[in-house]
This record gives structure tokens, C-alpha cells and sequence, in this order.
């Protein structure tokens, strides 16, 4: 309990040096990661079973040679495909946003950084210091969210893709 406690107030201290722009970067950071872990679900767990299912009605089928039966065939497969790749395009704009928003924060802690040197001259280097720290730490921040969505959403997307390319091999096109 008192680890936890720790690990709050060294996070409400990080927050206090970065500024307030870090709540919007780490809700990026969390709504992203809600999404790819949802979507690691759907491939493991939920998709497997849609496979499946989509199989075994291709092998029922009689007739898996006519036009009509190749439409339904592709229909099935981009149904699957839509399901595969929903939420990917927020997943990705998620993580390229994580960097803009951090600089957000440097421009607003820069833009500190000028009212007091603006009101206060620029003979006092501790009250530069302090803006100048609180004008990098969104950057760094913004920056590391989105290096572990990229790695984690590029990972994702090739497991998509090699989902979808099974699922159309399982399928035989006769």
C-alpha cells in the first residue's frame, strides 16, 4: 500500500513538472492502449471462432463454384476483414497524435518560460529553468507513448494481415 502511494505522488510530481498537457497525453496514451488490447482480444479469442464458423459454412455449401457462390465467399471475407480491422485507423491516429500533444505542451511551457522572462527579466535562471523543464517533459512524454504504440500497433496490424490471409486460404476458390 505504501509503495502505491509512492508511485502516486512520484506521478502527480511528473504531472506538476510537465504541466497540465500530460493528463491529455495520458489519456491518449490509455484510450490507445484500451483499443489494441481489445483488438489482441478479438484476434485471440473472438475471431478464431468467426474462422470457424465461416469454414465450416463454406464446406456445408453444395455448390462453392458458381459466380454467386464466389460473391457470397467474398462477402464472408470482407465481413471478417471489417471486423478484423475495426479501430485500427484510431489506433494509428492515436499514436501520432501522443507526439503532437506533447508539443502542445512545449509550446505552452515555452510561451511560460517568455511571460517570465518577460515580467521578471531574464536575471533569474531558476525561474527559466523551471519552465524550460516543464516545456520538454511533454515532449519526452508524447514521445514515449507513441514509441510503445508503434511497436505494440505495427505488431497488431501484421497479425491482422497474416489473420485476414488465412482466412481467404481457408477458403478454397474453386
Amino acid at each position: 500500500m505504501l509503495y502505491l502511494i509512492e508511485l502516486w505522488e512520484s506521478v502527480r510530481d511528473f504531472i506538476a513538472a510537465g504541466g497540465d498537457v500530460l493528463y491529455v497525453v495520458a489519456l491518449a496514451l490509455f484510450l490507445m492502449w484500451v483499443l489494441m488490447i481489445e483488438r489482441y482480444w478479438y484476434l485471440s479469442s473472438v475471431f478464431p471462432k468467426m474462422r470457424k464458423e465461416i469454414v465450416s459454412n463454406w464446406d456445408a455449401r453444395e455448390d462453392t463454384t458458381s459466380w454467386y457462390a464466389h460473391r457470397i465467399r467474398d462477402a464472408w471475407i470482407s465481413q471478417a476483414s471489417d471486423g478484423l480491422s475495426a479501430r485500427m485507423v484510431l489506433i494509428k491516429t492515436l499514436v501520432a497524435m501522443c507526439p503532437l500533444i506533447g508539443l502542445l505542451g512545449t509550446v505552452t511551457g515555452m510561451i511560460g518560460v517568455f511571460e517570465t522572462m518577460a515580467t521578471q527579466g531574464t536575471g533569474n535562471p531558476r525561474l527559466m529553468a523551471a519552465g524550460i523543464s516543464m516545456a520538454t517533459i511533454p515532449t519526452m512524454a508524447g514521445m514515449v507513448a507513441a514509441l510503445s504504440g508503434v511497436f505494440f500497433s505495427s505488431r497488431l496490424e501484421s497479425r491482422v494481415k497474416m489473420a485476414k490471409e488465412k482466412l481467404v486460404d481457408s477458403l478454397p476458390h474453386h
